[in-house]
């Protein structure tokens, strides 16, 4: 019997408006009167990941910043795995002589330091959800979100190094050719050996140190609770999902997925616009997956 499940947000629990649909809602309180935990695993931080949340009225545990950083229920950090000064330093570095725009998640919230280029890129990211929109109507949809959401702007990041007890949890990288610039990089991240590249799109990668990935996160959260891993459902649509996709007991690929996702997924549901998550979580439970 399932006794934890794990979602994905953005593509999977999120719809094309950012918002938890109401079969999603009511799946959810669903299992919850089934006596099983629901929780979300995210690449955002806590602050991004709150809002849908609250207006969906759902109070729950977050994995986020794709598992560098665990919260319980009432908000409080339960542990972080941060990257090394050393080796973000020799990010922001490699990042900067490469021209890619980039963000770096730390534990006092995001810092930029380009606000012109953050919504170009998140545009980019945004048309890739919505395909039907226009880039001129994709950079006003950006611009309007990004308003709402905390972000810090500094000059240099360098500055960021001066302030005390300052946690660096993750650095998303944007670049509007996808793989073909990105590709080249994640290999030579990929030689730091403390580091992991994953993506939750075509056109980013996301770092973290290599013990903060969703599958660790999920299973240090599962042992707390003192539940075995064949009694996790996770549910995911893209390459930084597919830790957790392969640990679970039950796992679900989004309709909306990536092919290595599916491929990762014991599992397959309709895409986040259809309500997949919410239709997995019924499925597992009246099938006893």
């Amino acid at each position: 019997m399932i006794k934890l499940i794990a979602s994905d947000m953005d593509g999977t629990l999120l719809n094309a408006s950012m918002q938890i649909s109401e079969e999603n809602i009511q799946a959810i309180k669903y299992a919850q009167s089934k006596g099983i935990e629901f929780m979300v695993a995210t690449g955002r931080n806590r602050k991004e990941a709150l809002p849908p949340l609250q207006e969906a009225g759902i109070d729950c545990a977050m994995i986020t910043l794709n598992g560098a950083q665990v919260y319980d229920e009432a908000g409080n950090s339960l542990f972080t795995v941060p990257i090394s000064h050393e080796q973000t330093r020799s990010l922001i570095d490699l990042l900067k002589e490469n021209d890619i725009y980039f963000e770096i998640s730390t534990s006092n919230g995001i810092y930029s330091e380009s606000q012109t280029r953050r919504i170009e890129n998140f545009a980019i990211h945004t048309a890739e959800a919505m395909p039907h929109l226009t880039h001129k109507m994709a950079i006003a949809m950006t611009a309007a979100r990004l308003e709402f959401l905390p972000i810090n702007y500094v000059d240099d990041f360098s500055e960021l190094f001066s302030i005390e007890e300052l946690e660096f949890l993750k650095v998303i990288c944007f670049h509007q050719d996808g793989a073909r610039v990105l590709g080249p990089i994640t290999k030579i991240i990929d030689g730091y050996g403390d580091l992991v590249v994953t993506s939750s799109g075509q056109n980013n990668i996301e770092i973290n140190h290599r013990n903060a990935q969703k599958g660790i996160a999920v299973a240090h959260v599962a042992k707390d609770r003192m539940i075995s891993l064949e009694e996790v459902m996770t549910i995911g649509d893209n390459l930084n999902d597919v830790s957790m996709l392969q640990l679970a007991g039950v796992s679900f690929a989004m309709g909306n997925g990536e092919l290595e996702v599916k491929e990762a997924a014991k599992y397959l549901t309709d895409t986040n616009i259809e309500s997949g998550v919410g239709k997995a979580i019924v499925r597992a439970i009246d099938e006893n997956l």
